[in-house]
């Protein structure tokens, strides 16, 4: 069994735990397993930067605000919410019916022609400051935005 196929049953098993587990704070930590074998799945494939950004930005910040999250949500400690899991069969059949289609797509393509010299990070950082400057400005405009947005929803209203 090669070692992609290890990390990809890694990335199956601690997915499935997130969405099976019962506490919170477990399935955060279960996803960030799967983002960190990810990262290693990228290692595998030979891209570095996308190694070193899923690490950085989902593993290391997505988490951590999510965690953030879960412990600041406010939470009435006597309190049982049941999460029945319902539907399982139409769940299976939803998976199914994605799989067969991509499955089908990944078997029939046809092998690559020569493989080109990979792309390093300063090609890629060359990239977003010369030809892609206004299309990086803009995004961070963006995402300055989104954040300023997300704050102002959840700002506590002072009676």
């Amino acid at each position: 069994m090669t070692a992609f196929a290890v990390i990809a049953g890694i990335i199956l098993a601690s997915g499935l735990m997130v969405v099976r587990s019962e506490n919170l704070v477990h399935s955060v930590l279960w996803l960030a397993v799967t983002l960190i074998a990810t990262a290693v799945q990228f290692v595998l494939l030979n891209a570095p930067f996308l190694a070193g950004m899923q690490l950085m930005l989902y593993t290391g910040g997505i988490i951590t605000l999510m965690l953030f999250g879960v412990m600041l949500t406010i939470r009435d400690e006597g309190v049982d919410i049941p999460n029945p899991s319902e539907g399982h069969l139409a769940g299976a059949g939803a998976a199914l019916a994605f799989l067969v289609p991509t499955l089908y797509a990944i078997w029939g393509t046809p092998d690559f022609g020569p493989m080109v010299d990979p792309i390093t990070a300063k090609d890629i950082g060359s990239s977003f400051l010369g030809p892609q400057l206004i299309a990086f400005e803009a995004l961070s405009v963006l995402l300055l935005a989104a954040m300023i947005g997300a704050i102002v929803l959840v700002r506590r209203k002072d009676p």
